[in-house]
C-alpha cells in the first residue's frame, strides 16, 4: 500500500473517548477526485500530490488506515429550531483526525456525506454533489473575506445515485476547523457524563482555543471558567459582526451549529443578500423566521445561554454565584454583538471606531433604503456614484477624510451571488465545472479587479432574490 507521507492525531478521540464513536467512511462504488484544496493542504501538512493518487483518495473517504490513529463519529446535543435533540452526533460524517498547521495549530479533518454511523437515525448518511459544492466555494469565499469559518479541502464523487427529490450524485466533502467542538458538544457532555465530563471538555476546549488560559488549568478556580465562557462570547460576537456588514444569513443557527470557536459552520440554508433588509431569510424550512437576518446576535446570545446552563457548577463556590456570574457574562453579549458591528462597519467606511454617529447613520440607511450592501460599500470605495438615497450621507462622510486604502482591504468586488453560485452548481452536477472554477478564483480573490469578469460582481436580475430559497441539501 501507497502510505501517506503524514500522520494524523487522534486527539479529540482520546482525550474525549465517551464522545467519540470508532467508524469508517462507507465504501464508493467509483470514487473521484473533483477539487483538491492544495494551498490548504501544505498549510496543513498533507501533501497534495499523495491525496491525489487512488490511497490518497481513500484517505479521504475515511477508509485508508494507514494515515490514522482514529476515526470516530463524534457525539453532540442540539436544539433545533428551538426543539432540544439528546443525541444528534455525526450522522454522515467522520472525523478522522487532527492535522498540526505550522503554527503548531491542531485542525480537525473532517468529513460530510461519510455514510450511515450510530447517530444516522435513519438516514442514509450521504451527501450529494451540488450541495457539497455549495459548501466548498462558500465557505473558501468567508475564509477569503476574512470570516472565521470552517474550511474546505477536498470534493470526492463517489459514484453512486442517490435520492433527493430527484436523483444525483453522491459526494463526500473533507472540511477543516480548528475544532469542531459545539455548544451541542456542551449539551451532550452534561447530559451525558454531568459536570465532571463538562468540566473535562472545558479543559479541553480551554487547550485547543484559549491558550491564554492554559496556565490555569493546574489549579483551576470559577474565575477560569467565567473567562472562558467571557472569550467564547466575544469569538460569537466578532463573527456576527462581520456577517452583519457582509449581509450574511446563516439560516440554521441551531446550537449544534455554534462552534464554540466562532468559525463559521454548514452553508445548507445560508445566502448574502442583495437587499439590506432585516426580514430576510433564505431556509425553505424556517417558516417563522427564526434564523432571520436581524434575530442573527439574539439567536446566538440565547445559544450560549444554552452553553452556560451547562457550566453553571464550575462559575462559582455556590449555585447562586455561578448563576450570578453567569447572568453578568450573558448581560453583555448584546452590548458585545453591536461593538463588534459598529466596529466592523467603521472599518468598512473608513473610519475610526469611536465615530459611532456616522455608522449608526449609515445602518439606518441600509434598513431604509435596502441597497445591495456589496455594490454600495464598493461605491464608496471607489468614488463612484453611491444609490438613491445616501447622497446626502455621502456627502458628509467625505468630509471626515475616510481612508480609502483600509476599506479596499475589507470592501469585496466578488460575493457568492446567489444566482452565480447556483448556476454554476446546475452546471456542474452535469459534469461541467467551468463556472464554479471561474467563480471559485474570484471570490477567493475578492479585493482583486482581476481576479473575475465584471459580471460576476453584478447583483441578480430584480426579483431573483424575492423567491430564492436553500436547503439542507447534503
Amino acid at each position: 500500500m501507497n502510505t501517506a507521507p503524514f500522520k494524523l492525531e487522534a486527539d479529540f478521540a482520546s482525550t474525549l473517548p465517551t464522545m467519540a464513536a470508532p467508524w469508517q467512511g462507507e465504501e464508493a462504488p467509483n470514487p473521484e477526485l473533483v477539487i483538491l484544496n492544495d494551498d490548504l493542504a501544505y498549510s496543513l501538512g498533507l501533501d497534495p500530490t499523495w491525496l491525489r493518487t487512488p490511497e490518497g483518495v481513500q484517505f479521504l473517504l475515511g477508509l485508508n488506515p494507514e494515515p490514522l490513529t482514529k476515526a470516530v463519529a463524534q457525539a453532540y446535543s442540539g436544539h433545533q429550531f428551538g426543539q432540544f435533540v439528546a443525541s444528534l452526533g455525526d450522522g454522515r460524517a467522520l472525523l478522522l483526525g487532527e492535522a498540526r498547521s505550522a503554527d503548531g495549530v491542531l485542525h480537525d479533518i473532517h468529513l460530510k456525506g461519510s455514510g450511515r454511523t450510530q447517530f444516522s437515525r435513519g438516514a442514509d448518511g450521504r451527501a450529494v454533489l451540488g450541495p457539497v459544492l455549495r459548501e466548498y466555494i462558500i465557505s473558501e469565499a468567508m475564509h477569503a473575506l476574512g470570516v472565521p469559518t470552517t474550511r474546505s479541502l477536498a470534493v470526492i464523487s463517489t459514484g453512486r445515485k442517490i435520492q433527493r427529490g430527484s436523483v444525483a450524485p453522491g459526494a463526500v466533502l473533507v472540511r477543516v476547523a480548528t475544532s469542531l467542538i459545539r455548544v451541542g458538544s456542551f449539551q451532550y457532555s452534561n447530559i451525558s457524563g454531568g459536570i465532571e465530563l463538562s468540566q473535562h471538555l472545558a479543559n479541553y476546549t480551554i487547550t485547543r482555543h484559549f491558550p491564554s488560559l492554559v496556565a490555569e488549568l493546574s489549579a483551576p478556580t470559577p474565575a477560569t471558567y467565567v473567562s472562558l465562557f467571557k472569550a467564547i462570547l466575544q469569538r460569537q460576537a466578532d463573527t456576527v459582526g462581520k456577517w452583519t456588514r457582509l449581509g450574511f444569513v446563516h439560516g440554521a443557527l441551531n446550537t449544534d451549529n455554534t462552534l464554540i470557536s466562532g468559525e463559521t459552520v454548514d452553508y445548507g440554508p445560508c445566502a448574502f443578500m442583495e437587499r439590506y433588509r432585516g426580514d430576510a431569510k433564505f431556509s425553505s424550512i424556517d417558516t417563522y423566521g427564526r434564523y432571520k437576518f436581524e434575530n442573527q446576535p439574539m439567536i446566538l446570545g440565547w445559544n450560549m445561554a444554552r452553553l452556560v446552563e451547562t457550566l453553571l457548577p464550575l462559575l462559582g463556590a455556590t449555585p447562586d454565584e455561578g448563576m450570578t456570574a453567569a447572568q453578568e457574562a450573558l448581560g453583555e453579549f448584546d452590548d458585545l454583538c453591536e461593538q463588534a458591528i459598529r466596529k466592523e462597519f467603521a472599518t468598512a467606511l473608513g473610519l475610526d471606531e469611536s465615530d459611532t454617529g456616522t455608522v449608526e447613520q449609515f445602518r439606518e440607511l441600509l434598513y431604509l433604503h435596502n441597497p445591495d450592501i456589496t455594490t454600495l460599500l464598493r461605491a464608496l470605495t471607489d468614488n463612484t456614484a453611491p444609490p438613491s438615497g445616501f447622497e446626502a450621507f455621502v456627502h458628509d462622510w467625505k468630509t471626515q477624510d475616510p481612508d480609502i486604502e483600509a476599506m479596499r482591504a475589507v470592501n469585496p468586488l466578488f460575493i457568492p451571488r446567489n444566482h452565480l453560485v447556483e448556476a454554476a452548481l446546475a452546471d456542474a452536477v452535469e459534469g461541467n465545472l467551468e463556472k464554479f472554477h471561474e467563480l471559485l478564483a474570484a471570490v477567493t480573490n475578492p479585493f482583486d479587479p482581476t481576479a473575475g469578469p465584471d459580471e460576476l460582481r453584478l447583483p441578480s436580475a430584480k426579483g431573483f432574490e424575492e423567491d430564492y430559497m436553500t436547503f439542507c441539501g447534503t
